[in-house]
Order: C-alpha cells, then sequence, then structure tokens
C-alpha cells in the first residue's frame, strides 16, 4: 500500500488519474456560487463528493437522487461529449429540473430498481455513483407534500406520489405494536411505547390526516421540545412510507455489480440508521453480523474498499451558509 494522503477529507491512495481530476475540481471550485435550482434544493457537500468520484471525462456516472440537480450539473461540468450520466428520481416534480443536454438520461423510479434501468439503457457497469439520501428543501417547503411540521396540510409525505401508503394511512391502520417499533426505530422518539398507545387511542374518534390534526391530538404526551419531538416522528413516518431502509439496502446491494473495477460509490445519509447501513455494508459488503469462532476464522471476500475510515462531514462554513447539512455524512467506497 503506497502513502496515504488528504483531499478535501477523502483519504485515498494516490492514482494516475489525481493530476486529471485535481484540474476538474479545481474548474468545479470557480462555480461554487453557481448552483442551479437553489430554491429546490441546496447541494450538500458538492466538492466532496467530486473528490470522491474522480470523474473521468468519458465516464458513466449515477446520480441516484437528481432532486433539484445541484449535484449532477456539477458531474456535467466535468464529464466531456462522451461522458453520460443516468439520473434516477421517483418524485415527479424533479423532471422539470432535468437538464436538456443528451448525455443526461432521467429515470423516474426509486434508485432500488438499479440494476434494471441500467442494463435497460444498455449500461452493465458504471464508473462512479451519488447517492443523497437527504429529502430536498422542496419537498419539505412543499405544505401539501406533508413533510414538514411548519405547514398545515394532508399527512401524505410519499415521495413517488404513485404509492398508496401514507403517513395518514399508517397512523390509521398500523397496530400498536408496529407503531411502537417505527417510532422507537426510525425517530427514536424518547416515549415511542405512550405514542403509539395515544395514537390508537385517539384514532378511534379523531381523523389523523393532517399536520395539524396529528399535532392537536397528540400534544399532551409530547416530551421536550416540542419541534425537535414532532420532527422525530415526522422522520420515523416518512421512512416507513417509503420504505427508505428497505431501498437503501437494496441499492448497497447493487453497488458491487453495477461498478466497474476502480469505480466509486459516494453516499451521504442524514441520520444514524442510515449511516450505520452504508458503514457496515461498504466495510464488510454484507449486513450479516461476523460470526466469532474461537477456533477458526472465517476470511469474507468484499469487492469494496474504503476509501475514507472516517465519514466526510460539512463544514463549518457550509454548516453556516446551509443548516441542513450539520448532519450529512459521506462515506466512499471504490470497487476493487
Amino acid at each position: 500500500m503506497g502513502k496515504k494522503r488528504e483531499a478535501s477529507g477523502v483519504n485515498r491512495e494516490p492514482k494516475a488519474a489525481d493530476q486529471q481530476h485535481a484540474a476538474d475540481a479545481s474548474r468545479l471550485r470557480a462555480d461554487d456560487g453557481s448552483v442551479p435550482n437553489a430554491d429546490y434544493h441546496i447541494p450538500v457537500l458538492l466538492h466532496e463528493v467530486l473528490e470522491a468520484l474522480a470523474i473521468r471525462p468519458d465516464g458513466v456516472y449515477v446520480d441516484c437522487t437528481f432532486g433539484g440537480g445541484g449535484h449532477s450539473s456539477h458531474v456535467l461540468k466535468a464529464l466531456g461529449a462522451n461522458g453520460r450520466l443516468l439520473v434516477f428520481d421517483q418524485d415527479a416534480d424533479a423532471v422539470r429540473n432535468v437538464p436538456d443536454d443528451a448525455r443526461v438520461t432521467f429515470v423516474p423510479h426509486n434508485f432500488r430498481h438499479l440494476k434494471r434501468f441500467l442494463q435497460l439503457h444498455g449500461l452493465a457497469q458504471v464508473d462512479g455513483l451519488l447517492a443523497d439520501l437527504g429529502v430536498s428543501s422542496h419537498q419539505f417547503d412543499e405544505g401539501s407534500r406533508g413533510f414538514s411540521t411548519r405547514f398545515e396540510g394532508a399527512l401524505d409525505m410519499r415521495m413517488d406520489q404513485r404509492g398508496e401508503k401514507t403517513a395518514a394511512s399508517v397512523l390509521q391502520t398500523y397496530s400498536e405494536s408496529a407503531l411502537h417499533k417505527l417510532l422507537e426505530q426510525y425517530g427514536e422518539v424518547t416515549n415511542a411505547k405512550t405514542l403509539a398507545r395515544t395514537i390508537v387511542e385517539i384514532r378511534k374518534t379523531t381523523a389523523l390526516d393532517t399536520t395539524l390534526a396529528f399535532r392537536n391530538a397528540v400534544s399532551t404526551v409530547v416530551k421536550g421540545n416540542p419541534n425537535k419531538y414532532f420532527a422525530q416522528v415526522f422522520q420515523a413516518l416518512r421512512i416507513e412510507v417509503n420504505d427508505e431502509m428497505g431501498a437503501l439496502k437494496e441499492l448497497l446491494e447493487q453497488i458491487p455489480d453495477v461498478l466497474k473495477p476502480g469505480g466509486r460509490a459516494a453516499v451521504i445519509t442524514f441520520h444514524s440508521l442510515e449511516d450505520r447501513l452504508v458503514k457496515v455494508f461498504f466495510r464488510n459488503g454484507t449486513f450479516e453480523a461476523e460470526e466469532e469462532h474461537p477456533f477458526e476464522s472465517t476470511v469474507r471476500h468484499n469487492p469494496l474498499k474504503l476509501v475514507n475510515k472516517k465519514p466526510i462531514e460539512a463544514s463549518a462554513e457550509e454548516q453556516k451558509r446551509n443548516p441542513r447539512s450539520r448532519s450529512a455524512k459521506l462515506r466512499v467506497a471504490e470497487k476493487k
């Protein structure tokens, strides 16, 4: 192993392609103030992602969470005429942000179907992949979508409006034990058991179908800061409605197959559950717990190697400029 060096928070082995990539990164930095659709979503850890992906001008890349196109626009600037970019987003609102560029292919589906749509578009493997798992500012700011506690609106929370499950249907139909489990696991809600019991009791006489109706109905059991409390509850409901943990697992499991040797995957997480999944899979190549045997050792083959042992976090400057970057963690792995 060669001597490692630091590059924008990313520890990685020196490569011949780094000189070309450094020139690309320098050019991209000059455009730092130019972020398209900033009102839709401000991309977090932008330069760190570009450094990590080590973009080749003629490469093929995937943005699994296109959103406002902030990350993708800078990937395109690093690609040459023969480069190609596939972008996934299950939210129908995202399609209006797709640039008129022949190198871009928009896939209006969840990234859990990554391999299927790569094959559909004639691609067996790619040079790099990005997934920013945060909810876009646009989704939070659209009161009618029900993602935010700041607005009155239907308790929807579907990222894909074609889905049938909504936050309201979860509150209305899930058993007390199921509600307890998701509130505790996905939201780390302090009194998850009490809240679940309260929901089941109240829903017998009250429709919990809007953000305001729900907040008012369970206000008596709120613990601590109400804003933080409901943010945790809403996070748990959103994760359940969109099966975010299941989709992430499916994406991670496909990464070793879809990356070319030397290709990189960069994943940005925003809460501990996501980060733990990414950390374990990138490190072990599996989600299975390692069994310890006193008289034998099992060597597992992991087709991935870590580029950064510790997660990359937003700088103090970025956190000040974009508060939503405070909880962001970037992990990067490379196909061996």
